[in-house]
Protein backbone atom coordinates (compact mmCIF):
# COMPACT_ATOMS: atom_id res chain seq x y z
CA UNK A 1 0.00 0.00 0.00
CA UNK A 2 3.12 2.10 1.17
CA UNK A 3 4.01 1.65 -2.79
CA UNK A 4 0.67 2.44 -4.03
CA UNK A 5 0.79 5.87 -2.34
CA UNK A 6 4.23 7.08 -3.28
CA UNK A 7 3.55 6.03 -6.86
CA UNK A 8 0.08 7.93 -6.92
CA UNK A 9 1.50 11.27 -5.00
CA UNK A 10 5.14 11.05 -7.63
CA UNK A 11 2.44 11.30 -10.44
CA UNK A 12 0.05 13.71 -9.29
CA UNK A 13 3.00 16.41 -8.57
CA UNK A 14 3.76 15.99 -12.27
CA UNK A 15 0.48 16.32 -14.01
CA UNK A 16 -0.29 19.31 -11.50
CA UNK A 17 2.69 20.38 -13.61
CA UNK A 18 1.34 19.45 -16.49
CA UNK A 19 -2.11 21.24 -15.83
CA UNK A 20 0.09 24.31 -15.16
CA UNK A 21 2.01 24.21 -18.51
CA UNK A 22 -1.48 23.93 -20.44
CA UNK A 23 -3.28 26.84 -18.13
CA UNK A 24 -0.29 29.33 -19.11
CA UNK A 25 -0.65 27.95 -22.80
CA UNK A 26 -4.67 28.95 -22.80
CA UNK A 27 -3.79 32.15 -21.27
CA UNK A 28 -1.41 33.10 -23.83
CA UNK A 29 -3.76 31.58 -26.84
CA UNK A 30 -4.39 35.48 -27.76
CA UNK A 31 -0.59 36.46 -27.45
CA UNK A 32 0.88 37.41 -30.64
CA UNK A 33 3.53 35.17 -31.64
CA UNK A 34 3.03 33.14 -28.38
CA UNK A 35 4.79 29.19 -28.78
CA UNK A 36 2.89 26.50 -26.76
CA UNK A 37 4.71 24.27 -24.47
CA UNK A 38 4.44 20.55 -24.25
CA UNK A 39 5.58 18.43 -21.82
CA UNK A 40 6.87 14.56 -21.97
CA UNK A 41 6.41 12.26 -19.58
CA UNK A 42 8.76 9.43 -18.52
CA UNK A 43 8.78 6.60 -15.79
CA UNK A 44 10.40 7.30 -12.61
CA UNK A 45 12.65 4.66 -11.09
CA UNK A 46 11.69 1.10 -11.55
CA UNK A 47 12.42 -2.27 -9.59
CA UNK A 48 12.69 -5.27 -11.10
CA UNK A 49 11.62 -8.25 -8.77
CA UNK A 50 12.63 -12.08 -9.46
CA UNK A 51 9.72 -12.87 -7.48
CA UNK A 52 10.24 -16.85 -8.32
CA UNK A 53 13.46 -18.71 -8.41
CA UNK A 54 11.65 -21.69 -9.62
CA UNK A 55 11.40 -22.50 -13.51
CA UNK A 56 9.32 -20.48 -15.95
CA UNK A 57 6.27 -23.29 -16.08
CA UNK A 58 6.20 -24.05 -12.44
CA UNK A 59 2.44 -24.99 -11.03
CA UNK A 60 0.99 -22.72 -9.67
CA UNK A 61 3.05 -19.69 -11.67
CA UNK A 62 0.45 -16.29 -10.89
CA UNK A 63 2.78 -13.36 -11.62
CA UNK A 64 6.00 -13.28 -15.05
CA UNK A 65 8.86 -13.87 -13.87
CA UNK A 66 11.52 -10.33 -13.30
CA UNK A 67 8.09 -8.38 -12.79
CA UNK A 68 9.02 -4.21 -12.33
CA UNK A 69 7.44 -2.25 -10.01
CA UNK A 70 7.42 1.37 -11.03
CA UNK A 71 7.36 4.36 -8.51
CA UNK A 72 5.12 6.87 -11.06
CA UNK A 73 5.71 9.22 -13.49
CA UNK A 74 7.66 12.73 -13.96
CA UNK A 75 7.50 15.27 -16.70
CA UNK A 76 11.39 14.54 -18.48
CA UNK A 77 11.08 17.51 -20.53
CA UNK A 78 9.50 20.35 -21.23
CA UNK A 79 9.31 20.90 -25.29
CA UNK A 80 8.48 24.37 -27.15
CA UNK A 81 6.99 23.91 -30.09
CA UNK A 82 7.79 26.12 -32.95
CA UNK A 83 5.01 25.57 -35.49
CA UNK A 84 4.07 28.73 -37.24
CA UNK A 85 1.34 30.60 -36.47
CA UNK A 86 -1.72 32.06 -38.63
CA UNK A 87 -1.22 35.45 -39.77
CA UNK A 88 -3.60 38.62 -39.29
CA UNK A 89 -3.43 41.29 -41.07
CA UNK A 90 -2.70 44.59 -39.30
CA UNK A 91 -2.14 46.79 -42.22
CA UNK A 92 0.40 49.18 -40.19
CA UNK A 93 3.93 49.80 -41.53
CA UNK A 94 5.89 49.01 -38.30
CA UNK A 95 3.50 45.60 -38.06
CA UNK A 96 6.07 42.75 -39.15
CA UNK A 97 5.75 38.58 -39.03
CA UNK A 98 8.39 36.08 -39.35
CA UNK A 99 7.08 33.59 -42.10
CA UNK A 100 9.28 30.75 -40.87
CA UNK A 101 8.68 28.89 -37.60
CA UNK A 102 12.09 28.87 -36.94
CA UNK A 103 13.17 32.88 -37.15
CA UNK A 104 13.01 34.85 -34.08
CA UNK A 105 13.84 39.14 -34.13
CA UNK A 106 16.74 40.05 -31.70
CA UNK A 107 15.64 42.28 -28.78
CA UNK A 108 18.08 44.14 -26.12
CA UNK A 109 16.79 44.56 -22.68
CA UNK A 110 18.16 46.34 -19.52
CA UNK A 111 17.36 45.93 -15.92
CA UNK A 112 17.31 48.14 -12.99
CA UNK A 113 20.86 48.17 -12.65
CA UNK A 114 21.45 49.09 -16.23
CA UNK A 115 22.82 45.55 -17.35
CA UNK A 116 21.82 44.39 -20.68
CA UNK A 117 20.89 41.58 -22.18
CA UNK A 118 20.09 39.86 -25.06
CA UNK A 119 16.72 37.83 -25.47
CA UNK A 120 14.21 36.53 -28.68
CA UNK A 121 10.94 36.96 -30.00
CA UNK A 122 8.57 36.24 -32.10
CA UNK A 123 6.21 39.34 -31.56
CA UNK A 124 6.94 42.17 -34.30
CA UNK A 125 4.76 44.74 -33.50
CA UNK A 126 7.26 47.05 -33.31
CA UNK A 127 7.16 51.31 -32.40
CA UNK A 128 9.09 54.29 -32.54
CA UNK A 129 10.53 55.68 -29.21
CA UNK A 130 12.43 58.97 -29.05
CA UNK A 131 16.01 58.64 -28.09
CA UNK A 132 16.73 59.16 -24.21
CA UNK A 133 20.56 60.09 -25.39
CA UNK A 134 19.91 61.64 -28.62
CA UNK A 135 16.42 64.45 -29.42
CA UNK A 136 16.91 64.00 -32.87
CA UNK A 137 16.48 59.87 -32.81
CA UNK A 138 14.05 57.77 -32.86
CA UNK A 139 14.65 54.09 -31.38
CA UNK A 140 13.15 50.95 -32.60
CA UNK A 141 11.24 49.47 -29.83
CA UNK A 142 8.75 46.46 -28.77
CA UNK A 143 5.61 47.50 -27.06
CA UNK A 144 7.72 46.96 -23.69
CA UNK A 145 10.14 49.79 -24.62
CA UNK A 146 12.75 47.07 -25.24
CA UNK A 147 15.07 47.71 -28.48
CA UNK A 148 14.71 46.17 -31.14
CA UNK A 149 18.59 45.24 -32.46
CA UNK A 150 20.11 45.07 -35.79
CA UNK A 151 22.18 41.95 -37.32
CA UNK A 152 25.18 43.12 -36.15
CA UNK A 153 23.47 43.78 -32.38
CA UNK A 154 23.45 47.46 -32.01
CA UNK A 155 20.07 48.92 -30.69
CA UNK A 156 18.11 50.51 -34.25
CA UNK A 157 18.06 54.26 -34.20
CA UNK A 158 16.95 56.10 -36.87
CA UNK A 159 17.81 59.71 -37.68
CA UNK A 160 15.55 62.64 -38.76
CA UNK A 161 12.04 63.32 -39.49
CA UNK A 162 10.31 60.08 -40.93
CA UNK A 163 8.14 60.02 -43.79
CA UNK A 164 7.87 56.43 -44.52
CA UNK A 165 9.53 52.94 -43.54
CA UNK A 166 9.27 49.98 -45.74
CA UNK A 167 10.70 46.50 -44.60
CA UNK A 168 11.22 43.86 -47.46
CA UNK A 169 10.61 40.02 -46.74
CA UNK A 170 14.37 39.86 -46.47
CA UNK A 171 14.30 41.94 -42.86
CA UNK A 172 15.74 45.02 -44.68
CA UNK A 173 14.46 48.46 -43.48
CA UNK A 174 14.11 51.07 -45.55
CA UNK A 175 13.28 54.74 -43.49
CA UNK A 176 12.93 57.94 -46.15
CA UNK A 177 13.27 60.72 -44.76
CA UNK A 178 10.96 64.18 -45.44
CA UNK A 179 13.60 65.63 -47.09
CA UNK A 180 14.39 62.17 -49.47
CA UNK A 181 16.89 60.59 -48.03
CA UNK A 182 17.39 57.00 -47.00
CA UNK A 183 18.48 55.12 -44.16
CA UNK A 184 19.00 51.09 -44.44
CA UNK A 185 18.60 49.28 -41.75
CA UNK A 186 18.29 45.02 -41.12
CA UNK A 187 16.59 43.76 -38.75
CA UNK A 188 18.40 41.29 -36.30
CA UNK A 189 16.92 37.45 -36.81
CA UNK A 190 18.27 34.44 -35.79
CA UNK A 191 17.32 30.80 -36.93
CA UNK A 192 17.10 28.44 -33.95
CA UNK A 193 18.25 24.60 -34.31
CA UNK A 194 17.14 23.70 -30.53
CA UNK A 195 14.53 25.08 -29.38
CA UNK A 196 14.92 22.81 -25.88
CA UNK A 197 18.10 25.15 -24.84
CA UNK A 198 15.27 28.66 -25.16
CA UNK A 199 13.27 29.26 -22.34
CA UNK A 200 10.51 32.03 -21.79
CA UNK A 201 11.76 35.21 -19.67
CA UNK A 202 8.68 36.98 -19.41
CA UNK A 203 7.25 39.49 -21.37
CA UNK A 204 7.28 37.51 -24.81
CA UNK A 205 10.78 37.12 -24.54
CA UNK A 206 13.02 34.31 -24.74
CA UNK A 207 16.63 33.53 -23.97
CA UNK A 208 19.00 30.73 -23.16
CA UNK A 209 18.74 28.18 -20.31
CA UNK A 210 21.20 27.79 -17.83
CA UNK A 211 22.46 24.86 -19.69
CA UNK A 212 22.97 26.54 -22.42
CA UNK A 213 24.88 28.76 -20.95
CA UNK A 214 27.19 27.11 -19.20
CA UNK A 215 28.11 24.12 -21.56
CA UNK A 216 26.50 24.43 -25.05
CA UNK A 217 27.88 26.96 -27.91
CA UNK A 218 25.96 28.93 -29.21
CA UNK A 219 26.05 27.86 -33.27
CA UNK A 220 24.77 24.57 -31.54
CA UNK A 221 21.76 26.30 -30.43
CA UNK A 222 21.25 29.40 -33.18
CA UNK A 223 22.07 30.48 -35.59
CA UNK A 224 22.90 34.75 -36.59
CA UNK A 225 21.53 35.71 -40.31
CA UNK A 226 23.87 38.13 -41.01
CA UNK A 227 25.75 38.61 -44.69
CA UNK A 228 24.80 36.06 -46.58
CA UNK A 229 22.55 34.36 -44.79
CA UNK A 230 20.09 37.04 -44.50
CA UNK A 231 18.50 35.26 -47.71
CA UNK A 232 16.91 32.91 -45.05
CA UNK A 233 15.16 35.93 -43.57
CA UNK A 234 11.37 35.98 -43.75
CA UNK A 235 9.06 38.68 -42.83
CA UNK A 236 5.84 40.32 -43.64
CA UNK A 237 5.43 44.00 -43.23
CA UNK A 238 1.34 44.79 -42.18
CA UNK A 239 0.92 41.63 -40.64
CA UNK A 240 1.71 39.96 -37.02
CA UNK A 241 1.81 35.87 -36.65
CA UNK A 242 -0.83 34.78 -33.71
CA UNK A 243 -0.45 32.17 -31.04
CA UNK A 244 -0.18 28.72 -32.19
CA UNK A 245 -2.04 26.97 -29.12
CA UNK A 246 -4.78 25.39 -30.59
CA UNK A 247 -7.81 26.29 -28.20
CA UNK A 248 -9.53 22.31 -28.82
CA UNK A 249 -6.26 20.79 -28.24
CA UNK A 250 -5.58 22.10 -24.85
CA UNK A 251 -8.80 21.81 -23.23
CA UNK A 252 -8.94 17.86 -24.63
CA UNK A 253 -5.62 18.14 -22.92
CA UNK A 254 -6.53 19.25 -19.56
CA UNK A 255 -9.32 17.41 -19.08
CA UNK A 256 -7.30 14.35 -19.41
CA UNK A 257 -4.71 15.81 -17.24
CA UNK A 258 -7.55 16.29 -14.71
CA UNK A 259 -9.25 12.84 -15.10
CA UNK A 260 -5.63 10.87 -14.74
CA UNK A 261 -5.30 13.58 -11.51
CA UNK A 262 -8.83 12.04 -10.34
CA UNK A 263 -7.73 8.45 -10.47
CA UNK A 264 -4.14 8.80 -9.00
CA UNK A 265 -6.14 10.70 -5.96
CA UNK A 266 -8.32 7.85 -5.57
CA UNK A 267 -5.84 5.18 -5.71
CA UNK A 268 -4.27 7.33 -2.78
CA UNK A 269 -7.48 7.00 -0.77
CA UNK A 270 -8.26 3.08 -1.91
CA UNK A 271 -4.81 2.67 -0.13
CA UNK A 272 -5.64 4.65 2.77
CA UNK A 273 -8.25 2.87 3.21
CA UNK A 274 -6.56 -0.44 3.03
CA UNK A 275 -4.06 0.59 5.74
CA UNK A 276 -6.71 1.49 7.74
CA UNK A 277 -8.64 -2.01 7.76
CA UNK A 278 -4.88 -3.40 7.97
CA UNK A 279 -3.99 -1.75 11.45
CA UNK A 280 -7.61 -2.49 12.39
CA UNK A 281 -6.70 -6.55 12.71
CA UNK A 282 -6.36 -8.34 15.43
Amino acid sequence: MNRTMITATNTMSQLQLQMDLIGNNLANVDTTGYKRKEGTFNDLLVQQVNNQRDSADAIGRLTPQGIRQGVGAKISLVKLILTQGALKNTERDLDVALTKPDLFFKVQTTDASGTTEMRFTRDGSFYLSPSASDANQLELVTSSGNRILDQWNNPISITGDIDSITISENGTLVATKNDGQQQTIELGVISVQNPQYLENKGGNLYGLTNEAIAGVQQEDVYTDLIGGLRENVAVQQGSLENSNVDMSKEMTDLITAQRMYQFQARSVTLADQMLGLVNGLR
